[in-house]
Order: C-alpha cells, then structure tokens, then sequence
C-alpha cells in the first residue's frame, strides 16, 4: 500500500474492484470495519459480481489515487465470513445514519467518511457531516465549488474525529455496539435526554434498553411527558418497571398518570411490593393538591443523633441533592418534631446532638393542601424545599419548589391558551 493516503468512502463505492492482471473482479458495494481495534478498521470489502456478493480479505487490497482518481486493486482472491458483535458495514450501518457528536453533544446525520491508509491497515478516521459531504455523494461538489469560487463563498465542511461519535440507531441485525453505548452513556442525562427525544422509535428503545436501570432512570427523568410515556409504553414490560423503580417515585407516579388503567396496573404488579406501594399511594391524591407533588424520598433522623453519626448516616445514604435541603427530625411515631439546617449540621462539633442544633419551628403542608397555597409560603419564606405532613402531624414527604414553580406555571401557561 501507499505510504500515506486518505480517502472518501463514497469516492471508492461503485468502483471496478481489478486483479494485478486487470482482470476485473467485481464491483465495491461496501467496506467491513472492526470496532476492537483503537480506530474502526477495514477487515474486508464486500464486492459484487454477476448479481452475487461476496466479502473479500481486505489485507490483499491496496487503494491508489491516479488523475484524481481511485484505482482498487486486489493481489488475490480470499473470501472470509465476519460475526464478531463489533463489526460494521460502513455503507450499510454508518452511511446516511444519525450518530452523536460527543463533543457538542447533539445528533447529526453521516454524509461521508473518511478513511486512512496507513502501514498497519486502512482506519476509519472521521466522518463528514457537512453540507460538502452530501454534495461530494451527489457527485457535484467540484462544480459547485468552482461556480462559488468567483463569489468568494466557499463550501462548509464539518468533520467529527471518530474519537468524538458515538454510533446509534439504524438496523444492525443483532450488532450489539458495545463501545458505542458505552460512549453515550458518559453523557450527561440531560443531554442524553435531548438526543434520545430526537431519535425514531426504534433507535429510542435501542438505546435506552443499553443503559442499565440506574442511568434510564436518571435519563427518563429528564424527558418530557409526551416523550416520557412514548417510551415506557415501547419498552418490554420487565424493562418499563426496573427503570421505575429506580425513579423518586413521585416522578414514576406522574409518568403512569397519563398512562390507561390496565397498562399501570400491569407495571405496579410488575414493580417490587415496596416501590410499587409508593407510587399507588401518591397516585391517589388529587391533581391539585400537595401530595400530588409530594417526594417521599427525605431525610429524617432521631434528636438523639450526634453530628458525627447524622453525617455517617449521610454518607452512607448518598442522598440526592435536593433531599439535603434540610434534614427532618421525627419522634418515635414518624411524627415531624423539627428541621436541621444543613449549615448548622456541618459547622457543629460532632459530639453535638441534634436536639441542640434543631429548630422545632417547621414551617409545613398538609398533603392534601392546594398546590397554589405553597406560592405564598415560596415568597415569604424563601425555602428551597417543604416538609409534608398528613394526619396527626406524620411526616409523609417533601415538596421540592422547582416542582411547585413548574407545575404553577404549567397550570398558568394552560389557562392562558384556554381563555384566549
């Protein structure tokens, strides 16, 4: 092979595939690349004669560009079967299909790729997802580019290193892409969320089904609604329900509100006893009301606690980080007693007990309290989360405020539409 060469995919598709002899052999129809190498790399050309296809050993290939031209020779015929799970076929599996710019962190769609030919194999090196790319496909780049010359306009050109893709979607016939999930799961939720939104139903499924329950959750989350539902109904039923039950269960709750009574019960029956009574429970409360909202997932500890031990208990908890807005104290009936800061729980010697540090004046709501009451409490108090309490004073969980502000504008944003 050459020393050094670099190659569009779509300039060598179609091309006469020729012996040393200039016998022809056949015609490219697609490049095979194995993922377990650092860079996917070429292991066989899959070449079309006489209305058949066969995969070829790419090690007997070499690529020569003469007049701006590709020339593709072959020293030998040695045909080869592939089935390890990380091989693609670049036409077929990456061309025209939506990957993940790692880097910016956004879908984008495959016009073209790039390829390397070094002394230790032909490298796929990044892929083109540029306006020249999908004009290079359509054979007039070169036209264009000259006609645009005089006017001083140039094509844009937008590669990604293929250290920054993530390949995603499209029918791969069982390929797992190990690699490449393991890439999109680095994302952060948020952002996953975005791309996931975007994508068709099958790429959806096939992607989230990859992560495991603890990141669907975290992603799930982040979705909207619409989005949210679309994607538990699509899901095995096995799957919907472990990604459930790692979610606060208020969230999981909102989620199989806007799902049919025979769906949800199907999901509660095959959640864990303990996750799925949650979720019933916060499910009976009215739409309008605090519980509706409500966490049950909070903080709680007895006045007889050190510092010390409160903050191992944390430790070991790892609690998120709206669950340390403030720290709750029950008696032995679960019953609300008093609030600890969490400044107050840091700045404190550990041998102090919190009975010491706590503050027995609670601001409070009642689960089943209107949501718009909380406004009030939002402006005059100016807290980031509230206790709920139900009968007898029995703590039952917390209102986060983002939820309260969401749902009130929400709420304000669908009586404005109405009444207009």
């Amino acid at each position: 092979m050459a020393s050094f060469i670099t190659f569009y995919l779509s300039r060598i598709i179609g091309n006469k595939v020729r012996l040393d002899n200039q016998k022809a052999v056949g015609t490219l129809s697609d490049l095979i690349v194995d993922l377990n190498f650092e860079k996917p790399k070429v292991v066989a050309a899959q070449i079309k004669f006489g209305g058949q296809s066969i995969l070829m050993n790419f090690d007997h290939f070499r690529i020569e560009k003469f007049k701006r031209k590709y020339n593709i020779r072959c020293s030998h015929i040695e045909e080869v079967t592939v089935r390890d799970e990380n091989i693609l076929f670049l036409a077929k599996h990456i061309m025209d299909r939506q990957i993940v710019d790692m880097d910016d962190r956004k879908l984008e769609r495959v016009n073209d790729l790039r390829l390397a030919i070094l002394a230790s194999g032909t490298f796929v090196v990044a892929v083109d997802v540029g306006m020249e790319g999908l004009l290079r496909r359509l054979s007039v780049a070169k036209p264009i580019k000259f006609l645009l010359k005089p006017f001083g306009i140039t094509l844009p050109s937008d590669f990604i290193l293929w250290d920054d893709v993530a390949t995603i979607g499209g029918k791969h016939q069982g390929i797992k892409l190990s690699k490449e999930q393991s890439k999109l799961s680095t994302l952060h939720p948020s952002d996953l969320a975005d791309i996931i939104e975007d994508l068709d139903r099958e790429a959806q499924i096939e992607v989230f089904s990859g992560l495991d329950e603890e990141q669907a959750a975290d992603v799930l989350e982040e979705m909207e609604n619409d989005a949210q539902v679309e994607l538990i109904e699509n899901l095995s039923l096995e799957k919907a329900a472990d990604v459930l039950e790692k979610m606060p269960a208020d969230e999981a709750a909102d989620i199989l509100d806007d799902l049919d009574d025979e769906k949800v019960q199907q999901l509660l029956g095959e959640m864990q006893v303990e996750a799925s009574d949650e979720v019933r429970e916060l499910m009976e409360y009215a739409d309008n009301t605090v519980g509706s909202l409500m966490s049950t997932e909070h903080l709680s500890f007895n006045e007889e606690m050190t510092v010390n031990e409160t903050l191992n208990e944390l430790r070991t908890l790892k609690p998120e980080p709206e669950a340390l807005y403030y720290l709750y104290v029950l008696d032995h009936r679960e019953r609300l007693v008093a609030s600890v800061a969490l400044r107050d729980l840091v700045i404190s010697p550990p041998d102090t007990k919190l009975r010491e540090i706590m503050d027995r004046k609670v601001i409070k709501v009642y689960d089943n309290d209107k949501i718009d009451s909380i406004a009030e409490i939002i402006s005059k108090y100016n807290m980031l989360a509230i206790p709920v309490v139900g009968v007898n004073n029995k703590m039952m969980g917390i209102v986060i405020i983002d939820d309260v502000m969401f749902t009130l504008m929400k709420s304000r944003k669908h009586r404005i539409l109405r009444d207009a």
